[in-house]
């Protein structure tokens, strides 16, 4: 079975507002229902990275030297991550990696918008 998009919006609105306990619960249920291909593989290693990166605070953490309030770093973030994702030298893990972190981006993009909308 392919990765539920549902589910991984979801773990990203948990990552984000730093609610990890209910983040990992649900990265265990993508993991339990997906296939173990390389992509997936890689994909499921970015979101691992993802939480690891924000409950630790990581400096050094490429996802904590973004500024998820300012559309314009995300979406040159995104492209890169695109980028590397089309690219057809790269396995298939790392093609996977590189879409988890395009979809982060994407589903921040959405969430700073919705806010602002809101606002």
């Amino acid at each position: 079975m392919p990765i539920s998009k549902i589910f991984v919006v979801r773990f990203f609105q948990l990552v984000k507002s730093r609610r990890f306990a209910e983040a990992e619960r649900v990265l265990e249920r993508i993991r339990l229902k997906t296939n173990e291909t390389e992509w997936n593989s890689g994909y499921i290693h970015a979101l691992d990275g993802v939480i690891l990166a924000q409950k630790t605070n990581d400096s050094y953490a490429y996802s904590n030297n973004i500024d998820f309030e300012n559309e314009k770093d995300m979406k040159k973030s995104r492209k890169e991550f695109l980028k590397e994702y089309k690219n057809k030298i790269h396995a298939d893990y790392d093609r996977g990696f590189f879409a988890a972190w395009a979809d982060y981006m994407r589903i921040s993009i959405k969430a700073l918008a919705d806010t602002e909308a809101s606002n």
